[in-house]
């Protein structure tokens, strides 16, 4: 009875160990299977991490670009805002100095226009006077002497007129009498030009004897010179004979002192 208990215990125990080997077994497996599944899970996830890391760094660059770009467009906007403030300022200015021009120009233009109506009134007063001194002066005696002049001066014209004209007309008075002293001059014209002529004639036998004259001053000149050139040789010989014998003069004073000596030695 004992045995068959435990032959049934251990039969039972084995069952139950083979199936808890088997959950065991399987369980493993599901848990093998659910490692797979999430290593996959896993590195998809990892791969999508770092693509998001990726386009993380792509923005932040992005970002410092942008804020760079942010503090480039600051100072731009702080120097266009100085830059308006400026013209600004310069508008102010050149508004108030128009404003001033504007003011001035008005004031000008009063004072031009009332300089206008003073010259306007002027002008009427000096031609009013110098309508009365026409009327005064045209009935001066000199003005009456200038009106005569006039009138010989028109004479004067018109006789002009009438010479041009007889000028013109080959059977004129004057022309003839200017033909005439066209011959005349003619004339003059041909005995200059013969005197001329023989002066020329003679103006070329002067350079023709002044030529001849000139080449026997150069030859006497040569010969003059050889005489000179002669006469120096001459003279420098002369000299150096001079020399010569002033040295013997004293060569032979100095003989005759020496046998001065010797005499007066021999006396004594």
């Amino acid at each position: 009875m004992l045995s068959e208990l435990l032959y049934k215990m251990a039969k039972q125990n084995y069952q139950s160990l083979t199936e808890v080997v088997k959950q065991v077994a399987e369980q493993q497996h599901l848990q093998s299977s659910e490692i797979e599944k999430n290593k996959a899970v896993l590195f998809q996830l990892q791969a999508k991490f770092q693509e998001l890391e990726k386009e993380m760094n792509s923005i932040l660059l992005e970002t410092k670009t942008t804020e760079r770009e942010i503090h480039l467009q600051d100072d731009a906007i702080e120097v266009t805002k100085y830059h308006c403030e400026n013209l600004e300022a310069q508008v102010r200015a050149l508004y108030f100095e128009n404003m001033k021009l504007r003011f001035d120009a008005e004031t000008i233009q009063e004072e031009y226009e009332m300089i206008f109506a003073r010259n306007t009134e002027y002008r009427e007063k000096i031609k009013a006077h110098k309508n009365l001194f026409w009327e005064m002066e045209s009935k001066m005696p000199v003005m009456i002497e200038l009106a005569n002049k006039k009138a010989i001066v028109t004479e004067l014209k018109t006789k002009k007129e009438e010479l041009m004209n007889d000028l013109q007309n080959p059977e004129g008075s004057l022309i003839k009498q200017v033909q005439e002293e066209i011959t005349l001059l003619k004339n003059e014209i041909t005995s200059v030009k013969e005197f001329i002529n023989k002066k020329t004639d003679l103006l070329e036998e002067e350079k023709k004897m002044h030529a001849k004259l000139k080449k026997e001053i150069e030859v006497q000149n040569k010969r003059y010179d050889a005489i000179l050139k002669r006469l120096h040789c001459q003279l420098n010989k002369l000299h150096s004979n001079k020399r010569q014998w002033h040295w013997n003069i004293q060569q032979m004073e100095k003989k005759a002192a020496e046998l001065r000596k010797c005499l007066g030695v021999v006396e004594l």
